[in-house]
């Protein structure tokens, strides 16, 4: 198995939850992190290795991760695993795939590429370097299965690690944060080119609604001690220090639940967001290069997960320029101040929270245990 960053680990740790206890003997490796070894997975590369987001952003760590790739895939060619899940992480996962496919090898790909926003031509790719699909949205289903591809859709493991009423007492408790001042989560990301690029915007905005209200209370999650590192370093060098911002070690999850909005980076956090039913702006800035290339080749005019499901704009997006300080301070204090549509988001988030609701655990563990047999019985 290879997941490439911690959303990977996170959701990899559900389909491990499952297949453990029906193939307890069987040796799980590969790349992953701590949620993956929590279920006896051993990571032969750390995980963040991989970690890296934008198309020129990789160029720098380009080298390296092919040459991890590569000798990953000798290792594997040599040993013949009885298969491959590739979590996420497509860039890596599907050339590889392909590989291991062509020597014989089965392969699953967990979590579908966003075919449906961008890049839609990968499905050709798809179809040769994978035996069995596991998607995450219904609406991947008929879309994969158009191609002739085998696919299952196993629900979101994220709508069942999170509880469908959020207990924002108990998770202020938990972080010593006061429950009479209000919340704001600071996620910038857990790429360090996450990081590098949204913090200082982030945390301009924040400096804008302390203004606003001086009591509120801001927290900042970070995904390792390298990103924690960099951010507290951006705080000192923005001159953010005063803004007292709570800085955490993981429980990214913790400060959602916690959080009275949340100002969040694009990507599976903002479908966490949602889950946990808070209102948010979502931002995202990389390089300029990058930028420029892929905001022509998507499908569609969101970005943000709850956007792309509702098929609207439940929740701001703000995108490189756009993601200036002030404007980020603005949607946020709308996000904060207008109680009805607080109460609308709780709704259709809750009405999405049902709609990704599945035991993703058992169902996809049924599929890699269905793929094994099919495999065997072409052997025999």
């Amino acid at each position: 198995m290879v997941a490439g960053e911690s959303s990977g680990d996170l959701l990899a740790s559900r389909l491990l939850s499952g297949l453990r206890p029906r193939l307890p003997d069987v040796r799980l490796h590969g790349i992953g992190g701590a949620h993956m070894a929590a279920h006896g997975f051993v990571s032969d590369w750390p995980m963040d290795k991989l970690t890296v987001r934008g198309l020129f952003e990789v160029i720098p760590r380009y080298r390296e991760i092919k040459s991890i790739q590569n000798a990953l895939r000798d290792q594997l060619l040599a040993e013949r695993p009885a298969a491959f899940i590739g979590v996420d992480y497509p860039g890596f996962n599907l050339g590889l795939e392909l590989q291991l496919r062509e020597a014989g090898i089965p392969t699953m790909h967990f979590i579908g590429p966003q075919i449906w926003a961008w890049r839609g031509g990968r499905i050709k790719k798809i179809a040769r370097a994978v035996s069995h699909m596991l998607v995450i949205f219904p609406f991947e289903e008929a879309i994969y299965r158009k191609a002739g591809v085998p696919v299952t859709y196993v629900g979101h493991p994220l709508a069942e690690i999170i509880p469908m009423v959020p207990d924002t007492v108990a998770a202020r408790a938990a972080l010593r944060l006061q429950q009479e001042r209000r919340v704001v989560g600071i996620l910038p990301g857990s790429r360090m080119a996450e990081l590098k690029y949204n913090t200082l915007s982030f945390l301009g905005a924040a400096r804008l609604l302390a203004q606003r209200e001086p009591g509120l209370q801001f927290i900042a999650p970070m995904a390792g001690e390298r990103q924690r590192a960099l951010f507290e370093e951006l705080v000192q060098q923005s001159g953010s220090a005063d803004l007292g911002i709570q800085v955490v070690s993981g429980q990214s999850h913790l400060v959602m639940e916690a959080a009275d909005v949340v100002l969040v980076a694009s990507g599976t956090a903002s479908l966490e967001v949602a889950l946990y039913k808070k209102p948010m702006v979502i931002a995202y800035k990389v390089m300029a290069a990058s930028y420029a290339i892929m905001r022509h080749m998507n499908y569609q005019p969101w970005v943000g997960l709850p956007n792309i499901l509702a098929r609207e704009y439940l929740v701001p997006e703000l995108l490189q320029n756009a993601a200036t300080p002030q404007a980020l301070a603005d949607a946020l204090w709308h996000q904060l101040d207008d109680v009805a549509h607080q109460q609308r988001l709780r709704q259709r988030f809750t009405d999405m929270h049902h709609a990704l609701l599945r035991d993703t655990a058992h169902a996809s563990a049924e599929a890699v245990c269905a793929l094994l047999e099919r495999q065997q019985a072409r052997r025999a």
